[in-house]
C-alpha cells in the first residue's frame, strides 16, 4: 500500500516537470527590458522604434562608394506613401554648406529645391539641372518653413517678424498671417497649402531665439526666467 502511493506520487512529480519542461521549450526566452516589462502587467508599456542604421554605415563624400538599391535609409512608415517610392532611389548629399537646414520645398515650375537656413536668415534653391545650390533670398527674417500654393507662389515661416508671408508673382509679399485671437505669433515653423486655397501652419509655443533672430521676451513660455 504504502509502496503504491509512493509510486504515485514519483508518477505525479514527473508528469509535473515534463509539463513545466514542455512549457519552457514553448515560451520564447525573455530578455531583462522584456521582463522588466512582463512583471509590471497592466502598465503602458513604451514603444522602441526598430534601429534604421544603415549596416555599414552610410559613407559620404566623392570617394564614397555608390549607393545600393534599394536604399536602406528610405524608410516608408505610412503604407499610403509606399507607391511613391521608387525602387531605386538613393540618397545623395547634395550640399553641406548650411548651418541650421529647414523647410524643403519643391517648386514644379522652377524646377529647384528651396530650403532655408535659419540661423544665417538665408535661403538657398539646388538647381535640378546642375545641381548648384545658390543664394535665393539673402535675407529671409530667419525663416523656416516653406511651401508652394498651387499656383507656383511661395509661403514661407518668418521667425523674425513672426508672421506666415506669400511671395506674390509679381515679387510683394502678402502676409497671411501675424496674429490668432489678438496675440502675435510665436515662431511659425511647418507650412502647407491645401487643394481648397487655404494654408495650414504650425505655430510652436517655444518661441524665438537669439539663433532665431532675437530672444523671446522675459516670462515668456521659451524664456520663463
Amino acid at each position: 500500500m504504502v509502496t503504491s502511493v509512493r509510486n504515485r506520487l514519483v508518477r505525479r512529480n514527473v508528469l509535473r516537470g515534463l509539463s513545466g519542461l514542455s512549457a519552457g521549450l514553448l515560451l520564447p526566452r525573455l530578455s531583462m527590458p522584456q521582463k522588466a516589462l512582463a512583471a509590471s502587467a497592466g502598465a503602458a508599456a513604451t514603444a522602441f522604434p526598430p534601429d534604421v542604421t544603415t549596416q555599414p554605415p552610410r559613407q559620404w563624400g566623392p570617394e564614397a562608394p555608390p549607393s545600393y538599391a534599394p536604399d536602406p535609409d528610405v524608410v516608408v512608415i505610412d503604407r499610403s506613401f509606399r507607391d511613391l517610392v521608387s525602387g531605386n532611389a538613393t540618397i545623395h548629399r547634395v550640399w553641406n554648406g548650411g548651418t541650421w537646414i529647414e523647410g524643403p520645398a519643391w517648386s514644379s515650375e522652377g524646377r529647384y529645391l528651396l530650403f532655408s537656413d535659419t540661423v544665417t536668415s538665408r535661403q538657398y534653391r539646388y538647381l535640378w539641372e546642375t545641381g548648384e545650390v545658390t543664394v535665393f533670398r539673402p535675407e529671409s527674417y530667419h525663416s523656416n518653413g516653406n511651401t508652394f500654393d498651387y499656383q507656383g507662389r511661395q509661403i514661407s515661416c518668418e521667425h523674425f517678424l513672426r508672421r506666415v508671408v506669400r511671395w506674390e508673382h509679381d515679387g510683394s509679399v502678402h502676409v497671411v498671417a501675424d496674429h490668432f485671437e489678438g496675440k502675435p505669433l510665436s515662431s511659425p515653423n511647418d507650412v502647407i497649402a491645401h487643394p481648397d486655397g487655404s494654408i495650414w501652419f504650425t505655430d510652436p509655443g517655444y518661441g524665438a531665439s537669439v539663433a532665431e533672430g532675437h530672444a523671446d521676451v522675459a516670462g515668456g513660455e521659451a524664456n520663463p526666467d
